[in-house]
Order: C-alpha cells, then sequence, then structure tokens
C-alpha cells in the first residue's frame, strides 16, 4: 500500500486539487441560487457557440503549425496533415486519458511509429510547449493590470512572486531546449507567430461564448484574462487543469468582467467543452497509436 501511494502520490494529490476546485465551484454557485446555472446554459446562443467551435479548431490548426515549422526546420519531412494528426491525437488524450498518458507522450510515440527521429522529436516537443508559454507569457500583462486595479496588495504581492519563479524556469529550461533552433531564426519567429495565432482564435471562442450569453466583453480583457488562467493551470495542483481552470475562469469573470457566478461558470464550463469537441478528431487516431506503445513497452519487458 505505501508503495503504491508513493508510486501515484502526484495523480493523488492532482485528483485531490481538481475535487478540491470543483468543490468550491459549487459552493460559489449554491450562494447564488440553485437553478441560475441552468438558466445560464439555457441562453447560450447555438449560432454563437458554433462559431466558438470554429474558432478553437483554427486555433489547433494553429498549434500544428507551430509544432510542424520546429520539426521541418529540424530535419523531420513530415506532412502537415501528419502533424495534424498527431497533435489532434495528443490533445484527444489530454481530454479523456489525463492521468495515465500526456498528450506529448502520445505525440511522440505516434511520430516514432511513423519512423521520425526520436531525440529530434523530443526536443520539438520540448520547445513546442515553450514557445507557446512565451507566447502566453507576452499577453500576460493583458491580465494583470486589470487584476492590479482590484487593490489587493496581498494577492499581487503572491502573483508577483509566483510568476517570478515560473519566469526563471522558463528562462532555464528555454536555455537548454533551443540548441536546434537557436541558429534557425526564420523557424522561431514562423511558430512564435503560430503561437500568436493559436492565442488569438482561443480568445475569439471564448469572447463568442460571451456574446453567446448577451454579454459584451472586451476582447483584450477575455484575452487577459484567460491568459492569466492559463498561468495558474500551469501550477501541478490538478488534472489536467481540471476544476482549477472553471475555479478561477468563474472568479476572474465575476471580478472583472462583470457577470454573475453562474453566468461565468457557464462561459468556464463551456470553454472546457470546447476544447473536449475539438479534440474528438484525434480519437480516430488513438488506437493505433496506443497499440504501438503498447507494443514496445511489451518489447522492453
Amino acid at each position: 500500500m505505501t508503495k503504491w501511494f508513493s508510486e501515484n502520490r502526484q495523480t493523488i494529490v492532482r485528483a485531490l486539487g481538481s475535487i478540491l476546485a470543483l468543490a468550491l465551484l459549487i459552493i460559489l454557485l449554491e450562494e447564488e441560487g440553485d437553478g441560475q446555472l441552468f438558466s445560464a446554459l439555457r441562453r447560450v446562443s447555438i449560432v454563437y457557440f458554433i462559431a466558438a467551435v470554429i474558432a478553437l479548431t483554427i486555433s489547433r490548426l494553429f498549434s500544428t503549425a507551430r509544432w510542424h515549422i520546429l520539426l521541418q526546420s529540424a530535419g523531420v519531412k513530415i506532412p502537415f496533415l501528419r502533424s495534424v494528426m498527431l497533435t489532434f491525437t495528443g490533445n484527444f488524450s489530454s481530454n479523456f486519458l489525463p492521468t495515465t498518458i500526456g498528450g506529448d507522450v502520445v505525440r511522440l510515440a505516434g511520430a516514432m511509429q511513423l519512423g521520425y527521429d526520436r531525440a529530434i522529436c523530443v526536443a520539438s516537443l520540448v520547445a513546442d510547449r515553450l514557445i507557446g508559454l512565451a507566447g502566453m507569457s507576452i499577453a500576460l500583462p493583458l491580465g494583470l493590470v486589470p487584476v492590479f486595479s482590484l487593490g489587493n496588495g496581498a494577492s499581487q504581492s503572491i502573483a508577483v512572486s509566483a510568476l517570478i519563479q515560473k519566469g526563471m524556469d522558463f528562462a532555464k529550461r528555454t536555455i537548454e531546449s533551443f540548441s536546434i533552433w537557436l541558429k534557425k531564426p526564420l523557424a522561431l519567429s514562423g511558430s512564435l507567430l503560430a503561437t500568436f495565432g493559436n492565442m488569438a482564435f482561443i480568445y475569439l471562442a471564448i469572447y463568442f461564448l460571451l456574446l453567446g450569453i448577451d454579454h459584451h466583453v472586451s476582447y483584450w480583457l477575455v484575452a487577459g484574462l484567460y491568459t492569466l488562467t492559463y498561468f495558474v493551470t500551469l501550477f501541478p495542483i490538478s488534472i489536467n487543469g481540471l476544476g482549477v481552470q472553471e475555479l478561477t475562469m468563474t472568479f476572474l469573470l465575476t471580478q472583472l468582467g462583470g457577470l454573475s457566478s453562474s453566468e461565468s461558470a457557464t462561459v468556464a464550463l463551456l470553454t472546457r467543452a470546447l476544447f473536449i469537441i475539438t479534440s474528438l478528431p484525434g480519437a480516430f487516431f488513438f488506437p493505433s497509436i496506443l497499440a504501438a506503445m503498447n507494443g514496445k513497452a511489451s518489447s522492453s519487458n
């Protein structure tokens, strides 16, 4: 029992973190009154919801382009459609199998199954993550400015110290992982532009959800609030940000977006639903990649 707990401690802690965050969200909604969440959900315009799905799908393609550029510039001659296949499969696994198989692991396994160089693929996945983080870091002031306007000095100090630590970790990993691409500035610039495209359409999807419940919130405020939410979910206290993302978005939209708790929770839950829906195409390719991963595990034992 002790050995099992030691081996699964991180997963257990993250599961408890998700449960706690969801419980806090439920308590927050109960204070507003029963039925308010479902009332807000019924108000969502199907047209705007479809527009949000399309916007987030486009963001996934920009995310694919970011990784594809890194692979191509490192000498991996992979067709764009294969990059799309691997990226969507990784997104699917992150949403449906977060405790066992990470999306990057699935992307790596799929790339190896297709015969691409393992070392280059590993490096490209690390660089892909770091460039995504760099893009979000650039957008971070859009969220920090309105949060600081709340005037809570203690929360500001905690936020700043946490962000400084994240920044130091980011700088260290960047130096260690970009050795291949530091000599390829065009590839780095292209992948960063793809990151900006990915971010722009994620923000647009959430903006459409807000319009879908008859709330007009500035696009740039939406960008800032989602960016802050993204950084909160980087802390390893939940499974794939489950619960923490929803609670953070609900709090920020209520405090800074002028929405009620039920309306904010509606947008937060629908945002999670959007990410799940847009990852579903990856389900088509996942079985073959999983079989290859299991086959490699069996051969190594």
